[in-house]
């Protein structure tokens, strides 16, 4: 599902089974060769990576067929709501590299004409004012084997409805007292559609209309009839709304509709390893203080992705990759990770941190005629333009620990007494001596170095089996660095019927103070990411200085798992 592109360089998106009803749509003339889509989020949480499949799809497919895409939020449910969260969800979108057609609109903005509607359909003899708590309700709706029992309140007269849901506006019931029910059929095969609810009496202040209503419309009865007011043309909705596409198109059939009548068509989510999407799970995980909030770095949010470094760009590349399907599955986070390894290696500078930092002294460094020695080095091999930067180099460095062996095994290259290495960007580098404390612990190396192999080479020839990173002592700058492991120990958390939290992973984080880093990343943007070389790609958190969090490593993963798949096969 991978895109190409033509000799001019313009992106082709395959042509997924959306796209192909699009065209067809287009060519019949249904809509007059008009496409308008939307996304409606809740604003009540945050968007997730689940999320931004569904937004690439939407703005993607209306601009391939020169449309529009409206956001629309869903703000039916007063409960739970805020204007914090519709900004937020807004600047997601920004920050995912979308713009909606004109202002965004929200399906309050509809409830006085869903309201009418709803008073129509009463007057068709299509709709009735139940008495029934929802217990009651959902109790006598029945199974899939057995129908429905119908409401005693079913067979009211019309005025008598009329009346009732004219007192359920002005207030005078309260609280699940009376709902407004369509009238439909209770022995339907498809659940949703014996009876639904339409509206329920909440008297609960809206953040956009306040007080002025007391009765809220369910998703159901007021999404279909938005997209008709707006004039959407294709209502693309993940696969959990497949049921409830009859019943879209039951009320659309029986109202005064304005236009064009939209068509329902619903995708297969975006599920990924090692996290979960419920938003019930992710408002547990941060009200449990499990993680540190929506934009933890850990979180498949867009927040937290965002903080974490993860370019828009890799997310939209990802998402084109894995295409629009019609089952549902899940996708290994190692190859979301591919796709921002790929972006980051063309994009990211380089720069040189230790994390656990280990001295060495140079003991031949020529400290009184040359104090510090500034070193070149190569911002990013992948890109021409990125230049070379200055880099101090003193007779005092840090390395990785790490990167060093008291007595190394077979396989193991970089440093260790009476062995020599490549210093990156500096010469060849030898340990002589090791100082430890009283605990055995190694807490300084005496070395020397090379002055004839500043190039990189020895003039003798000899050869050295490996390179390692460093950070002048004196000039290094102190910070604190997160590493990342995954957030749930299971692949898929609760596939095997537990709850997904058991697989909780409480060593997910790892916070190390005191890594020392070369002096040209306090110049680092918040937010910009880098590569710290041979460790990985890391995120200068936006709001507190000198914090990075870890992107991803420099390992594909993902390459590893299809090797390991091929071979399998």
């Amino acid at each position: 599902m991978a895109e190409t592109r033509d000799e001019a360089g313009g992106v082709h998106r395959p042509l997924d089974f959306i796209r192909e009803q699009v065209r067809a749509d287009n060519a019949a003339g249904t809509y007059g060769g008009r496409v308008q889509t939307r996304f409606p989020p809740e604003p009540n949480g945050f968007l997730h990576i689940g999320h931004a499949k569904a937004v690439c799809l939407n703005f993607e497919v209306a601009a391939e067929n020169g449309g529009a895409c409206r956001l629309r939020f869903d703000d039916t449910n007063p409960e739970g709501e805020d204007a914090a969260y519709a900004r937020a969800i807004a600047d997601d979108i920004a920050w995912l590299g979308f713009e909606p057609d004109g202002r965004a609109v929200h399906a309050s903005d509809y409830f006085e004409r869903l309201y009418q509607w709803a008073e129509h359909l009463v007057q068709q003899g299509l709709a009735y004012v139940d008495d029934q708590d929802a217990e009651t309700i959902s109790a006598t709706r029945g199974d899939f084997s057995t129908p429905g029992v119908e409401s005693p309140c079913r067979d009211r007269s019309v005025e008598e409805n009329l009346g009732l849901l004219q007192d359920m506006r002005a207030g005078r019931f309260a609280n699940g007292e009376k709902v407004l029910r369509a009238k439909i059929d209770m022995a339907h095969p498809n659940m949703l559609m014996r009876d639904p609810v339409m509206y329920r009496i909440r008297h609960t202040a809206h953040f956009r209309t306040g007080d002025a209503w007391c009765i809220y419309p369910t998703y159901d009865w007021a999404h279909g009839q938005s997209d008709a007011i707006e004039g959407v043309t294709h209502s693309l909705c993940s696969l959990e709304f497949d049921a409830h596409r009859q019943l879209y198109d039951w009320y659309l059939e029986h109202l005064p509709l304005p236009g064009d009548r939209p068509r329902q068509y619903e995708f297969a989510r975006l599920n990924l390893t090692h996290t979960v999407m419920s938003k019930r799970k992710l408002i547990t995980l941060v009200a449990d203080g499990l993680v540190d909030g929506w934009d933890d770095p850990r979180l498949p949010t867009l927040r937290g992705l965002r903080r974490r470094g993860y370019p828009p760009e890799a997310i939209r590349e990802f998402c084109a990759h894995i295409g629009v399907a019609r089952v549902n599955g899940v996708h290994e986070i190692e190859l979301l990770e591919s796709f921002v390894r790929t972006h980051l290696n063309r994009t990211a500078q380089r720069r040189m941190a230790v994390l656990r930092p280990l001295e060495v002294f140079i003991t031949n460094w020529p400290r009184w005629d040359r104090p510090v020695e500034h070193r070149s080095a190569v911002n990013n091999p992948e890109d021409p333009l990125a230049g070379n930067r200055l880099v101090p180099f003193t007779e005092r460095l840090w390395i990785e620990r790490d990167d060093f062996m008291l007595d190394p095994p077979r396989k193991f290259y970089r440093l260790a007494p009476g062995r020599e290495v490549r210093l990156r960007a500096g010469y060849f580098l030898r340990c002589n001596d090791v100082e430890t404390n009283s605990d055995g612990e190694v807490v300084r190396l005496w070395c020397t170095y090379d002055p004839e192999t500043g190039d990189g080479q020895a003039p003798d020839g000899r050869k050295v089996r490996a390179t390692i990173h460093w950070v002048a002592a004196d000039h290094a700058v102190d910070a604190t660095v997160a590493l990342y492991d995954r957030l749930f120990t299971d692949s898929v958390p609760g596939a095997d019927g537990r709850d997904p939290l058991e697989s909780y992973n409480p060593a997910s984080r790892e916070l190390i103070g005191g890594a020392k880093l070369e002096p040209e990343l306090k110049k680092t943007a918040p937010g910009e990411v880098v590569q710290f070389e041979r460790l990985g790609y890391f995120a200068h958190d936006p709001d507190t200085p000198l914090l990075f969090h870890r992107t991803v490593g420099l390992r594909d993963e993902w390459a590893n798992i299809q090797k390991r798949r091929q071979q399998g096969s």
